[in-house]
């Protein structure tokens, strides 16, 4: 199956679309892997960039989500969608009987997976959250797609198709709430959003623009499909071990990285003694592992007087989405009291922001290998936070290696 041919099917011919997926073979796992945990990465990969690294205004405040909270809630949101579609299938085959129509479990799955298209591709608005709400348009597309494709898969009479279609989008909705909600408890703020596949996406705005590499979704997709198989293959054998493993990998494929990162002693060696002539008042770090992704984080409080500055050290294990992310970003944004710009800076990628009073500052510098420098002032100059991560090793950061994978 091409996959940017049947997305273009669906939205622009359903009617002509439906019989043809009706009529061809699938499985639950080739439905999954081959179309939906595609799509399914870039509502992810949004959500990680209008939260994280773009933000969103409240009450006149930039409020950014930590990015090691924003890859949490990604891995989150991603799985959770995962398993809102299949439980709104069950809901569709259970309610088949009811309508006039047959039950049919792998019928109703390719129903709910290519009638989700319009809503996934529609949450790419989210990345700059002023044009969310065309997202909404793209969930009402979806409804009609469901519509459209009852009577075909589920083969309901027609005319009960619009009371059909009206349950199992309230369903969907609660089921949407539900996922929010849970997506919430581990990040602060649960946006869904999504995108296209194809080769490039650029989004542009009045204040600036995000390409997302979609290139590097079809190669996390193909891991995890090489995972699913092995994870199926195991699963078949009764070997619950080799099914974790392979379990592990597709969260690693989502993540595009190895599952491993740089020790974090290493990132902590790099942390100056001073910055900008402050001491250096603590310094800590952890590293952790779970389900496939690593993590390790480096850090230190630099205090004197009312004047402090917090440098930090973080690898997320060279996850190819937070690439994606970063990778042809820009923005250009100011107002009466404060400026924000993300810009590029020969092969690193550059975010800063800062009130005009010196209260506050933040200087952030994504290494091309994935790792994130960043620096938070108080009562500190952007000049000086900025020689202050400046001053870090970023040549002896980029030259660290990953230990391999066991």
């Amino acid at each position: 199956m091409n996959i940017v041919q049947r997305v273009q099917d669906i939205l622009l011919k359903p009617k002509q679309t439906w019989p043809v997926i009706d009529a061809e073979p699938a499985t639950p796992n080739g439905l999954y892997t081959q179309y939906l945990m595609l799509l399914a990465l870039v509502p992810a990969v949004a959500g990680f960039v209008g939260t994280s690294l773009i933000g969103f205004g409240m009450l006149g405040v930039s409020v950014r989500v930590p990015l090691l909270a924003g890859i949490v809630g990604m891995v989150v949101g991603y799985l959770l969608t995962l398993v809102m579609v299949f439980v709104v299938a069950l809901v569709v085959d259970a309610l088949a009987p009811g309508f006039g129509g047959t039950k049919s479990r792998i019928g109703s799955l390719k129903l709910v997976v290519y009638a989700s298209t319009a809503a996934l591709l529609g949450g790419i608005f989210s990345l700059l959250p002023a044009l969310s709400v065309l997202g909404i348009v793209a969930a009402l597309y979806s409804i009609y797609l469901l519509y459209t494709g009852l009577p075909v898969l589920m083969k309901c009479p027609p005319e009960k198709a619009v009371g059909y279609t009206a349950v199992v989008a309230i369903c969907s909705i609660v089921a949407a709430v539900l996922v929010s909600w849970i997506a919430g408890m581990v990040m602060p703020v649960g946006l869904m959003a999504a995108g296209t596949a194809g080769q490039q996406v650029t989004l542009r705005g009045s204040e600036g623009a995000v390409t997302i590499d979609t290139a590097k979704m079809e190669e996390a997709a193909r891991r995890m499909e090489e995972a699913g198989k092995r994870m199926e293959a195991a699963q078949a054998s009764g070997d619950s071990a080799a099914a974790g493993k392979a379990a592990s990998e597709m969260m690693g494929a989502l993540a595009g990285g190895s599952g491993t990162v740089v020790p974090a002693d290493q990132l902590r060696a790099v942390l100056p003694e001073t910055a900008d002539g402050l001491p250096r008042e603590s310094i800590e770090a952890q590293s952790g592992a779970a389900m496939g992704l690593g993590g390790s984080t480096a850090r230190a409080v630099y205090r004197k007087d009312d004047r402090n500055i917090e440098l930090s050290i973080t690898d997320a294990g060279a996850a190819a989405i937070i690439g994606m992310a970063w990778s042809q970003m820009t923005l250009d944004r100011e107002t009466a009291d404060s400026v924000e710009k993300v810009y590029r800076d020969g092969k690193r990628t550059v975010r800063e922001e800062y009130r005009k009073d010196k209260s506050h500052g933040e200087y952030t510098v994504m290494l091309e290998n994935g790792i994130v420098v960043q620096g938070d002032g108080d009562n500190v100059a952007i000049d000086d936070l900025r020689k202050a991560v400046k001053a870090i090793d970023m040549g002896r950061l980029e030259s660290m290696q990953r230990p391999p994978k066991s």
